[in-house]
Protein backbone atom coordinates (compact mmCIF):
# COMPACT_ATOMS: atom_id res chain seq x y z
CA UNK A 1 0.00 0.00 0.00
CA UNK A 2 1.20 3.55 -1.17
CA UNK A 3 0.15 6.94 -0.29
CA UNK A 4 1.39 9.23 -2.96
CA UNK A 5 0.57 13.00 -2.08
CA UNK A 6 0.99 16.34 -4.02
CA UNK A 7 0.13 19.70 -4.33
CA UNK A 8 2.34 21.28 -2.13
CA UNK A 9 4.90 24.41 -2.78
CA UNK A 10 5.29 28.11 -2.17
CA UNK A 11 2.42 30.44 -1.67
CA UNK A 12 2.08 34.23 -0.65
CA UNK A 13 -0.13 34.79 2.43
CA UNK A 14 -4.17 34.81 1.46
CA UNK A 15 -3.52 32.14 -1.34
CA UNK A 16 -5.17 28.75 -1.71
CA UNK A 17 -3.67 25.18 -2.26
CA UNK A 18 -4.84 22.09 -2.72
CA UNK A 19 -3.18 19.27 -1.46
CA UNK A 20 -4.28 15.52 -3.24
CA UNK A 21 -3.37 12.35 -1.87
CA UNK A 22 -3.70 8.79 -3.45
CA UNK A 23 -3.83 5.05 -1.84
CA UNK A 24 -2.46 2.42 -3.67
CA UNK A 25 -2.07 -1.19 -3.96
CA UNK A 26 -3.79 -4.11 -2.87
CA UNK A 27 -6.55 -3.64 0.40
CA UNK A 28 -10.08 -4.56 1.06
CA UNK A 29 -10.98 -1.13 1.91
CA UNK A 30 -9.85 2.34 3.45
CA UNK A 31 -11.87 3.55 6.57
CA UNK A 32 -10.79 7.51 7.44
CA UNK A 33 -8.60 9.77 5.30
CA UNK A 34 -6.94 12.73 6.35
CA UNK A 35 -3.77 15.13 6.37
CA UNK A 36 -1.66 16.00 9.33
CA UNK A 37 1.22 18.87 9.11
CA UNK A 38 4.15 19.18 10.98
CA UNK A 39 5.69 22.61 11.51
CA UNK A 40 10.07 22.78 12.02
CA UNK A 41 10.58 22.18 15.82
CA UNK A 42 6.79 21.18 16.65
CA UNK A 43 5.02 18.07 16.83
CA UNK A 44 2.83 16.59 14.06
CA UNK A 45 -0.72 17.66 14.56
CA UNK A 46 -4.20 16.81 12.85
CA UNK A 47 -5.64 19.69 10.21
CA UNK A 48 -8.46 17.40 9.42
CA UNK A 49 -9.94 13.88 8.67
CA UNK A 50 -13.09 13.03 6.92
CA UNK A 51 -14.99 9.13 7.22
CA UNK A 52 -15.73 6.93 3.93
CA UNK A 53 -19.46 8.74 5.03
CA UNK A 54 -18.06 12.32 4.25
CA UNK A 55 -18.26 13.32 7.87
CA UNK A 56 -15.25 15.66 8.81
CA UNK A 57 -13.22 16.86 11.19
CA UNK A 58 -11.37 20.22 10.78
CA UNK A 59 -8.89 21.37 13.25
CA UNK A 60 -9.68 24.99 14.95
CA UNK A 61 -6.88 26.60 13.44
CA UNK A 62 -8.10 25.67 9.65
CA UNK A 63 -11.73 25.77 10.23
CA UNK A 64 -13.63 28.18 8.18
CA UNK A 65 -11.07 28.20 5.55
CA UNK A 66 -10.25 24.58 4.45
CA UNK A 67 -12.24 22.15 3.34
CA UNK A 68 -11.43 17.94 2.88
CA UNK A 69 -13.34 15.44 0.81
CA UNK A 70 -12.65 12.25 -0.72
CA UNK A 71 -13.32 10.13 -3.75
CA UNK A 72 -14.29 6.42 -2.18
CA UNK A 73 -14.02 5.21 -6.11
CA UNK A 74 -10.55 6.67 -6.62
CA UNK A 75 -9.46 6.17 -3.47
CA UNK A 76 -8.10 9.68 -3.37
CA UNK A 77 -8.22 12.70 -0.60
CA UNK A 78 -8.47 16.63 -1.06
CA UNK A 79 -7.65 19.26 1.37
CA UNK A 80 -8.37 22.86 0.24
CA UNK A 81 -6.54 25.20 2.08
CA UNK A 82 -7.54 29.07 1.76
CA UNK A 83 -6.39 32.25 2.75
CA UNK A 84 -2.97 31.03 3.78
CA UNK A 85 -1.26 32.11 6.63
CA UNK A 86 2.77 31.83 7.60
CA UNK A 87 1.73 29.51 10.38
CA UNK A 88 0.36 27.30 7.98
CA UNK A 89 4.05 26.41 7.09
CA UNK A 90 4.71 23.06 7.76
CA UNK A 91 5.31 19.07 5.66
CA UNK A 92 1.91 18.34 5.13
CA UNK A 93 1.35 14.32 5.51
CA UNK A 94 -1.80 12.39 4.17
CA UNK A 95 -3.05 9.76 6.30
CA UNK A 96 -5.10 6.61 5.43
CA UNK A 97 -6.72 3.82 7.75
CA UNK A 98 -6.53 0.56 5.01
CA UNK A 99 -8.39 -2.10 5.38
CA UNK A 100 -6.66 -5.00 5.06
CA UNK A 101 -7.90 -8.27 3.63
CA UNK A 102 -7.35 -10.16 7.03
CA UNK A 103 -9.98 -7.50 8.10
CA UNK A 104 -7.52 -5.92 9.93
CA UNK A 105 -6.91 -1.67 9.90
CA UNK A 106 -3.71 -0.08 9.63
CA UNK A 107 -2.98 3.46 9.33
CA UNK A 108 -0.52 4.34 6.45
CA UNK A 109 1.19 7.63 5.62
CA UNK A 110 2.24 9.56 2.66
CA UNK A 111 5.59 10.67 2.13
CA UNK A 112 4.77 14.27 2.82
CA UNK A 113 4.64 17.60 1.36
CA UNK A 114 6.17 20.90 1.89
CA UNK A 115 3.76 23.77 2.12
CA UNK A 116 5.77 27.50 2.94
CA UNK A 117 3.48 30.72 3.05
CA UNK A 118 5.71 33.32 2.54
CA UNK A 119 5.43 36.70 1.03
Amino acid sequence: VQLQASGGGLVQPGESLRLSCAASGTFLGVNDMGWYRQAPGKQRELVATVTRYGKTNLADSVKGRSAISRNNAKNTVDLLLNSLKPEDTAVYYCNARIIRYDSTSYDYWGQGTLVTVSS
